[in-house]
C-alpha cells in the first residue's frame, strides 16, 4: 500500500556550488509563486519599483537612501513570510480552527506593522 508521501522522493541534499545555485533558484521559485498568487505582494514590488527611484532622488545621505529603500524591501519580505505561514496552515486542514485564525491573524498584524515602519521612516526622512 501507498501513501500519498511515498511517491515523491525528497531529493538528495546538494553541496557547495551547487547547493548555492539549487537554494537561489528556489528563491526565485518562491518569488514567482508569491507574485503569481499573492495580489498585496504584486502592489508591494509595484510600490517598491516606482519608490526606489524617489529615494535615491530624495535621500539627502546613503542612509537615507538606504532607510527608504530597506523599509520598502522589509515589507516585501514580511508579507513573504506571511503568505508562508498562510499556505502551511490552509496545507493543514481548511476546516476552521482557532489556532489556524491565530496564525493568519498574527502573520496579518507582522504586515500592518511593516507598513506602519514604511509610512514613518518615508515621513520622517522625506515630508
Amino acid at each position: 500500500m501507498h501513501d500519498q508521501h511515498s511517491e515523491k522522493r525528497v531529493p538528495p541534499k546538494k553541496k557547495g556550488l551547487s547547493r548555492l545555485f539549487a537554494a537561489a533558484r528556489y528563491s526565485l521559485d518562491g518569488l514567482r509563486s508569491a507574485f503569481g498568487s499573492e495580489e498585496a505582494f504584486r502592489l508591494e514590488v509595484l510600490v517598491f519599483v516606482i519608490l526606489t527611484p524617489v529615494a535615491l532622488w530624495l535621500g539627502e545621505t546613503a542612509i537615507e537612501k538606504v532607510l527608504l529603500i530597506a523599509s520598502l524591501l522589509l515589507l516585501m519580505i514580511v508579507e513573504l513570510l506571511n503568505t508562508a505561514v498562510e499556505a502551511v496552515v490552509n496545507r493543514v486542514g481548511s476546516e476552521y480552527h482557532d489556532l489556524s485564525r491565530k496564525a493568519k491573524d498574527i502573520g496579518s498584524a507582522a504586515v500592518l506593522l511593516s507598513m506602519i515602519l514604511v509610512a514613518l521612516v518615508w515621513g520622517m526622512l522625506i515630508l
